[in-house]
């Protein structure tokens, strides 16, 4: 009975906001055998889900707790205010904390921004996600402070926003476990570094390397190839080589009693006739007178 081939894997969380989209086709390029999956998950669950085993690693909002995983910082995003397109905030190129201090700024249980002290009024109770923040906002109560990636996710005609010049940012950052940093791990991280597959650490410089190393070594061969045939061209027009070697010496010399001809035949066929007539006279008894 054969046994089921099983096709290598690598599991990549995400956290809402993140766009793995980029990264995706550049590990597609490098490591067609391996499929990238893309598991989406909630911005409190991208470390249970490492932890569980549940992805090989994962692209996070920090802070992340460092305890048995690994965390690489990768970039830092813009937080913006979002609002009504008809709030007087639309008015301005750039909000600070202190233009809040009359509005109502919801701070959702999913909160990505980490603050010390909340800007402007205090909602009468907290939205439990983003998406449910953004429908109060939508319906005039209050407005909301989330990382320009979120803004985006959670578009809406009727609402806009503008960067905010002195809040706190959220910072994403590629994690896994840190007992678990395998050569897939490391070609991602080379991949999400920049790094150019032949310098990346991982299988893709591996496949690229061995896929070189055939060329590189055919090249000699056929280099040697090209000389082989021209040394046996050498040869059938040198000394001693297949075209003067095709008619042996002596080819050309006459047979006993011949001549040789132009073309190299002898004329000893005649030369025997002659000589053999010759013969017969002599061996003939004379007459007796």
């Amino acid at each position: 009975m054969t046994e089921m081939q099983v096709t290598p894997s690598f599991r990549l969380a995400y956290v809402p906001g993140v766009t793995p989209g980029k990264w995706a086709r550049v590990w597609s390029e490098r490591l067609p055998d391996v499929l990238l999956a893309l598991v989406a998950v909630e911005a409190a669950d991208g470390e249970p889900t490492l932890r569980a085993g549940d992805a090989d690693a994962g692209l996070l909002r920090l802070p992340v707790d460092r305890t048995g995983l690994s965390a690489i910082p990768l970039y830092t995003e813009t937080t913006v205010v979002v609002f009504p397109k008809d709030h007087w905030l639309a008015a301005a190129e750039e909000v600070t904390v202190a233009d809040l201090a009359d509005d109502v700024v919801f701070h959702p249980l999913d909160d990505t921004l980490e603050w010390e002290q909340l800007p402007g009024r205090p909602a009468i109770e907290r939205p439990a996600t983003t998406a449910d923040a953004i429908e109060l906002v939508a319906a005039g109560v209050g407005v909301l402070l989330v990382p320009q990636s979120l803004a985006r996710l959670h578009h809406r005609r009727d609402l806009t926003y503008r960067t905010m010049a002195d809040a706190p940012q959220s910072r994403i950052a590629l994690s896994w476990p840190e007992e678990q940093t395998t050569d897939l791990v490391e070609e991602f991280i080379g991949i999400v570094r920049g790094r150019t597959v032949n310098s990346s650490r991982g299988r893709g410089q591996t496949a690229a390397t061995s896929a070189e190393a055939p060329a590189a070594k055919s090249a000699p061969g056929r280099a040697g190839g090209s000389k082989g045939g021209t040394g046996g061209a050498k040869g059938g027009t040198g000394k001693g080589g297949a075209a003067k070697g095709g008619a042996p010496k002596g080819s050309g010399k006459p047979a006993a009693g011949g001549r040789a001809t132009a073309g190299g035949r002898a004329r000893g066929g005649s030369g025997s006739s002659s000589g053999g007539a010759a013969a017969a006279r002599r061996g003939r008894p004379k007459r007796r007178g």
